[in-house]
């Protein structure tokens, strides 16, 4: 069983909730439409229920996302280098002319000793009263 919200005024925000009972028929009607590829939120709206309904429904049968594809696909792979190097960059990454500056870093430092400098700025000292 699962809640499902309907108009009404009372607790829960003004909201009643009502029990609603997944029948055979509803359950093959939910499959049909989530194989059809349609969103979770369709789905929901044609079966007259909320979007989270369906999406714990489908958790509960153990039905897994669709996979969509990765959400950025990276036109090339930026850190690969040979060896230690300087990790400074140099223009923007979606640059075709963009890299590393790849000198020998400072010991312990992700940068060359140039580019340390300019990334590491010391605090001044603070001046003592007199």
């Amino acid at each position: 069983m699962l809640w499902g919200w309907t108009g009404g005024s009372t607790v829960y925000g003004g909201n009643r909730m009502q029990v609603m009972t997944w029948t055979p028929e509803r359950v093959d009607t939910l499959q049909r439409l989530f194989d059809e590829g349609l969103p979770t939120s369709e789905i929901g709206r044609r079966m007259g229920l909320t979007k989270n309904t369906i999406i714990g429904r489908l958790h509960r049968n153990g039905m897994s996302r669709r996979e969509t594809g990765p959400k950025f696909v990276p036109q090339r792979n930026f850190f690969e280098f040979s060896g230690p190097g300087c990790l400074w960059p140099h223009g923007h990454p979606d640059d075709t002319e963009f890299h590393f500056c790849g000198a020998r870093p400072a010991p312990g430092k992700p940068y060359c000793a140039a580019h340390a400098a300019l990334a590491y700025v010391r605090p001044k000292e603070e001046k003592k009263a007199a």
